[in-house]
């Protein structure tokens, strides 16, 4: 029955997989977008937003900066999560998702840095950013490929899963046959006569 399943679905899967990348080319990619999300590391950290707030600066870029911080470290742990299984959806859903808020809370972070610290600064966050759109985009493509091949995959065997029920359904019943009724066993004891 799982030989006929693998026959049947066999085009279908090779379909499906020769649109999602190799897991070496994914796994190349991944690794090149921690690598370059880790360069913003030291540049977070020579970031002051304490002292911004002497200048009027709100203290919600405080939180932003710490937040910043922990999602880059957060990006750089999903990827290497990633790397080790790069057929899982959750896992790339994960690193793409933490990407984005992470990029997302330096937007906002860069406005800050700029107008109250030093807008080169702000420039090289935006610069570190913008060279990572290139793996963001390959990894947002992968995503949505590797989505199409699991929900092929799920279609594949749920059509076989329906044409084998179909099947059993079709054929006749085993009469279930009695069971033979057995005398109950004759008594062995004896009785006393005196």
């Amino acid at each position: 029955m799982k030989l006929l399943l693998l026959i049947s679905s066999a085009p279908l899967l090779l379909q499906a997989q020769a649109t999602v990348s190799s897991p070496w080319d994914i796994t190349e990619t991944i690794s090149a977008l921690s690598q370059q999300t880790a360069r913003l590391k030291p540049v977070l950290e020579q970031l002051k937003p304490e002292e911004w707030i002497s200048q009027g600066a709100p203290e919600t870029y405080v939180a932003q900066w710490r937040s910043a911080q922990q999602e880059l470290s957060d990006v750089v742990v999903a990827s290497a999560a990633l790397q080790k299984q790069p057929d899982r959806l959750p896992a790339a859903l994960n690193v793409y998702f933490r990407l984005d808020g992470m990029q997302t809370r330096l937007n906002s972070l860069v406005e800050g840095v700029r107008k109250y610290q030093n807008p080169a600064v702000g420039d090289l966050i935006v610069g570190i950013v913008a060279e990572n759109t290139a793996n963001r985009d390959k990894l947002r493509q992968y995503i949505a490929d590797l989505a199409d091949q699991k929900e092929q995959e799920f279609t594949v065997a749920d059509r076989e899963a329906q044409r084998c029920r179909t099947t059993l359904n079709r054929q006749p019943a085993t009469p279930v046959q009695p069971a033979s009724v057995k005398p109950p066993p004759a008594s062995t004891t004896k009785t006393g006569t005196k």
